[in-house]
């Protein structure tokens, strides 16, 4: 398990998968001690790349997911789901999912975590519950294959996040975060937390992550994220 980012420290080293052992992740501070380094991959390119990449898997990407969203249209209710996140210098924007969860989900977590003292604790500690009874059984083969994030590309085409960045932060999960790294890139589809501690820490530990991330952002290091995202998925360890 992921040692906790402790703010009380003044390095905190994050695990890296095995994938990107050849990207060199230093330790990392609580805050930048210096401007990030810009290049035109950070300036331009990156988001070049993110549109021609969601504009080349469009075609096999919008009939698979209309077929997804056809079987979970059969459980009842809306296939899809909308929920407003943190973006880019904290401008709120809204992100798309495949909807995982009963209808009733937020009035059922409220009375589970009121119920189990234990899943409150989870809950408070990482915002994921590894039983979740708000998720349909549909839902967590989706969730299992991060399928239910495809929808997301619509909001990579238009800008408001990138294939690779940080993991998307809920409005009211802001005052858990001690960093300021994720406030100066897109949140992305997939990230360095999410092929690396994903299940496995706690939600502070996301500001070391992105802040690593922020530091060696560059051509190469997103394109192994990408297909380090591949082996994730193939393993199904989402939940």
């Amino acid at each position: 398990m992921t040692a906790p980012f402790d703010p009380s420290q003044t390095h905190q080293a994050v695990a890296i998968p095995a994938a990107l052992a050849d990207v060199s992740f230093p330790p990392v501070p609580r805050e930048r001690s210096a401007p990030v380094r810009r290049s035109a991959y950070r300036a331009g390119l990156k988001r070049a790349f993110d549109i021609f990449v969601v504009l080349l898997a469009a075609p096999a990407v919008v009939t698979f997911v209309a077929m997804l969203a056809l079987i979970v249209a059969f459980g009842g209710g809306n296939p899809f789901y909308s929920q407003i996140r943190v973006g880019m210098h904290g401008r709120h924007y809204r992100m798309w999912k495949l909807r995982t969860m009963v209808v009733d989900a937020d009035a059922r977590l409220e009375a589970y975590l009121a119920a189990h003292p234990e899943a409150r604790s989870e809950w408070d500690r990482t915002q994921k519950l590894r039983y979740d009874p708000r998720i349909t059984r549909f839902g967590r083969a989706l969730r299992k294959s991060s399928f239910d994030e495809l929808p997301q590309l619509w909001n990579v085409l238009i800008g408001d996040m990138s294939l690779v960045g940080p993991r998307p932060m809920m409005t009211n999960q802001q005052h858990l975060y001690p960093g300021e790294a994720y406030y100066g890139l897109r949140p992305g589809i997939t990230g360095l937390w999410q092929v690396s501690a994903r299940n496995n820490s706690d939600f502070a530990d996301r500001a070391a992550y992105d802040h690593d991330y922020d530091r060696r952002l560059s051509f190469s290091t997103d394109l192994k994220l990408l297909l380090a995202t591949v082996a994730v998925v193939m393993h199904g360890t989402g939940h």
